[in-house]
């Protein structure tokens, strides 16, 4: 059922920010990979100790961990099956910032504030597939066909809105769906 978690998550089309805050072990762990920011306190511990248990990864964790850290630091922590502190996940690139237990969900709000307040819900839901399809192309060229169709379609909507806004120096209000 852990792949079905983070399949969920990966398709949500706004941004999903993991606060991890204690232990994050096994699907713990696998299921935070595929949202699109984590942060941890200083009371995290984050494990893949599959090898230990005499198993493999899962919830599509494959797909995403070495998209996140890279091969070689995703094979290091599957292979060694240490539990990370939060400070050795943010120094391999799986979590953005490390907090005080206290000040974690006030940090994770601040950064979802941060992502939606004034910002186009499509253009952002549009960004988020973008990034991993493009991500994954072979050639350049296919992120250039997306982006120009996906732009198309933003200047007729939020993206309109969002110019006008700006050339008249106010907020602007996102309508699209």
């Amino acid at each position: 059922t852990g792949g079905r978690v983070t399949l969920a998550i990966y398709d949500c089309t706004k941004p999903v920010i993991g606060a991890i805050n204690g232990a994050a072990v096994g699907i713990g762990a696998t299921m935070t990979l595929a949202m699109d920011v984590r942060l941890a306190s200083t009371k995290a511990r984050i494990g893949f100790v599959f090898g230990k248990l005499g198993i493999v990864p899962e919830a599509a964790s494959t797909w995403f961990l070495p998209r996140i850290v890279g091969v070689q630091q995703a094979l290091e922590w599957i292979y060694s099956a240490e539990i990370l502190t939060g400070e050795q996940a943010l120094a391999g690139r799986l979590v953005r910032s490390v907090h005080e237990p206290e000040d974690l969900l006030e940090a994770a709000y601040g950064l979802a504030r941060s992502f939606v307040v004034g910002r186009s819900p499509v253009a952002l839901a549009l960004a988020k597939k973008m990034l991993y399809a493009n991500s994954a192309a072979p050639h350049p060229i296919e992120a250039h066909r997306a982006d120009s169709l996906a732009m198309w379609h933003a200047s007729i909507g939020d993206g309109k809105e969002g110019v006008a806004a700006f050339l008249e120096k106010r907020d602007p209000v996102f309508t699209a769906k």
